[in-house]
């Protein structure tokens, strides 16, 4: 019901997640990701903590390749459990448990890692980390760009209803975390393309506003000078 992938920019650092799904508030489940650590999308038949154990396995040392396996020993039902990690070094693992649900496959590229379930056709993660790799711009571009990509070779076997798009930088709150929770009509996918269209000349600005208020720019919005 679930295709993803997890990212890291080697340039600035910093680690993402997108993912999309049928079912509702899909990154509310599965997207996690820390600053300066990594990034992990726990999926299919989700545990949610799974994402939080592993980044937690990272911040003590362990590469995305050993957290991973470390989850998958200790965790529940990991058979019917997606686990994909990038860690510090850009390091990938994925862990996709023989119960993953209808066409289900993975693909590993440089700094990505992409895996989804009830797939149109096996293709998908493959052409999500092609997307990836040959997309340029910020983190956030490369990561619609990677979904985007994934629709177009099939996407999910049904309809999705759902996306985020999630992004840590320097600081201990996301850079950006964007989600279309639930969309009746239309693709989620655009609806975060189109959120991060609006967002991204603002995101540092509003990390500016949270660190030194008094440096931060107006919006000339009520009660902001």
């Amino acid at each position: 019901m679930t295709f993803s992938l997890v990212a890291r920019c080697a340039e600035t650092g910093q680690f993402g997640v997108a993912i999309s799904s049928s079912s509702p508030a899909v990154a509310a489940r599965c997207a996690f990701a820390r600053a300066g650590v990594g990034a992990v999308a726990s999926q299919n038949v989700t545990d949610p903590r799974l994402g939080p154990a592993a980044l937690d396995l990272m911040a003590k040392g362990a590469g995305a390749e050993e957290a991973v396996a470390q989850v998958r020993a200790s965790g529940a039902f990991m058979d019917y459990r997606q686990v994909l990690a990038v860690d510090a070094q850009g390091g990938t693992a994925i862990h996709s448990g023989p119960n993953s649900l209808g066409i289900w496959t993975q693909a590993i590229g440089r700094d990505v890692v992409s895996a989804g379930n009830l797939l149109a056709n096996d293709g998908v993660p493959a052409a999500i980390v092609a997307g990836f790799e040959q997309a340029t711009g910020a983190l956030g571009d490369r990561l619609i760009a990677a979904m985007q990509a994934g629709m177009a070779a099939g996407g999910e076997a049904g309809p999705v209803h759902s996306a985020g798009l999630l992004i840590v930088d320097r600081e201990s709150w996301p850079y950006a975390e964007l989600r279309c929770d639930w969309i009746d009509d239309g693709c989620p996918i655009k609806a975060i393309a189109r959120a991060w269209e609006v967002y991204q000349p603002q995101a540092a600005d509003y990390v500016t506003r949270a660190l030194n208020p008094s440096a931060a720019p107006s919006y000339g919005v009520p009660g902001d000078e």
